[in-house]
């Protein structure tokens, strides 16, 4: 997600002096891209003004001495390290003051991302500002009033990809079921997610309910379909226990 940022930042526009990017074993292509672009792969001289943490959760506990000794009082720490609440972070940099947590989700990878952020009371107008472009470089970013929202912005975008990708997974399935070859049903079911995906977005004035509507005739393949899927237990319910389930996991990990 670190590289995916990167990327988003040079894309458009950042000045390449401005960054430094800190990572202890670089791998070639993040060298040469570095070496290309004139990036610094060492600590700056001075604390930054933004600070963009996007290492492993678990590595925050032996990273945090040598982060800590670079986030100054005036530093915006953006926290991207899921399941690490903002009073973690507090706990492990002493001069920290301003933090933003965000929840990006694989999208991002591709700039297609949509971030969940919160900051605490600490973080200005400007520092909110600077955040909220640093994020949407790779996607949309939502902020957020409460950091508990965090979980359900993880339950719902965050591990959203997964159930998208398990619903082309399971079309496909059914496709091939139904008789047609695994490899024609496997291209239908990702051309209709894709489209699917593609319409919603062009269209933001008709909600995803409308849509549904507008493709469902009364009597209908659709209508016979959906009425399976509305069933009592149906898919509708299926999803609410399954983001209720990733949302107690997040907590969980969070606490």
């Amino acid at each position: 997600m670190g590289g995916a940022l990167l990327q988003g930042w040079l894309d458009l526009g950042l000045d390449a002096a401005r960054i430094s990017v800190v990572e202890p074993e670089p791998g070639p292509e993040l060298r040469a891209l570095c070496t290309e672009r004139g990036i610094a792969l060492a600590w700056p001289q001075t604390p930054p003004e933004a600070l963009v943490l996007a290492i492993k959760p678990q590595m925050l506990d032996a990273a945090a001495p040598q982060i800590a000794a670079h986030a100054g009082d005036a530093t915006l720490v953006v926290s991207i390290l899921a399941g690490k609440t903002i009073a973690n972070v507090l706990s492990r940099l002493p001069q920290a003051r301003a933090v933003v947590r965000a929840m990006p989700n694989l999208p991002a990878a591709i700039g297609r991302g949509m971030t969940g952020a919160v900051g605490n009371a600490a973080v200005t107008a400007a520092q909110r500002h600077c955040a909220d472009a640093l994020l949407s470089a790779v996607g949309q970013v939502e902020w957020l009033d409460d950091e508990s929202l965090i979980d359900a912005v993880t339950a719902v975008s965050g591990s959203g990809p997964a159930y998208v990708f398990y619903l082309a997974e399971c079309l496909a399935e059914a496709g091939r079921k139904a008789g047609l070859p695994a490899d024609m049903a496997e291209r239908l079911a990702r051309a209709t997610v894709e489209g699917a995906g593609a319409l919603l977005e062009q269209r933001p004035e008709n909600s995803a309910a409308a849509l549904r509507e507008s493709v469902t005739s009364r009597g209908g393949t659709t209508a016979a379909a959906l009425e399976v899927l509305g069933s009592a237990g149906g898919l509708g319910e299926l999803i609410e226990k399954a983001v209720l389930a990733a949302r107690k996991r997040a907590e969980e990990l969070s606490g």
